[in-house]
């Protein structure tokens, strides 16, 4: 244990954090120490348990796991995404987050034993075909209240409910959920937060 790369998983899907512990758990220089459901628990855990490696999904509840990797920037764990939403917008975001690393879950388990090796030793792994669809995807446009907003479309609210939400006027949502269209080049509000999130922006 003591010379092992300590990994912590964090992956709100049980099987899928359970499948991925048991692959892991087959290499000998690989030593899960610790597992969470949240974004939320992430920063704790590699604090408590001197986490080398976080395996990291994107989308879990309370924070994503962009966020819990930007939190952990500057430490000495290093953050590896592990996603099925592999799109370039994500890998840019990721990087911007500090992320070390980013692959999809489908990756060859010997592959993603490596790819956590490669980035303990202090390299960067980007999964070759999104490195290569990041080359395309245009910067995000979006600022973070249209940001905030494009979810809350892809959620189902109505102009009302996210005036409520983020506390703000009807008529200032309207003016972006305006800007949404104008800067995704869509024909409604829920095409926009759909090509917001095809291209990896939310």
């Amino acid at each position: 244990m003591t010379d092992s790369i300590r990994v912590l998983i964090a992956e709100d899907q049980s099987l899928v954090r359970g499948a991925l512990k048991a692959l892991l758990e087959t290499e000998p220089d690989i030593a899960v120490v610790a597992e969470c459901a949240t974004g939320i628990e992430v920063a704790g855990l590699v604090a408590k348990h001197c986490v080398d490696v976080a395996l990291l999904d994107i989308e879990m509840p309370g924070k994503n796991g962009l966020d819990a990797a930007a939190e952990l920037a500057g430490t000495a764990c290093r953050s590896l995404i592990v996603t099925t939403f592999g799109r370039g917008g994500y890998v840019k975001r990721a990087l911007e987050s500090g992320v070390a690393g980013f692959v999809v879950k489908d990756t060859p388990p010997e592959q993603l034993a490596e790819a956590i090796r490669r980035v303990h030793s202090g390299l960067k792994v980007i999964d070759p075909a999104l490195a290569q669809e990041t080359v395309f995807i245009p910067d995000n446009p979006l600022n973070p209240r249209e940001q905030e907003v494009a979810q809350l479309i892809l959620d189902g609210a109505g102009s009302r409910l996210i005036a409520n939400k983020i506390h703000l006027s009807n008529g200032t949502v309207r003016n972006i959920v305006s800007s949404l269209i104008s800067k995704t080049g869509a024909g409604n509000r829920y095409e926009a937060a759909t090509t917001a999130q095809t291209h990896g922006w939310i």
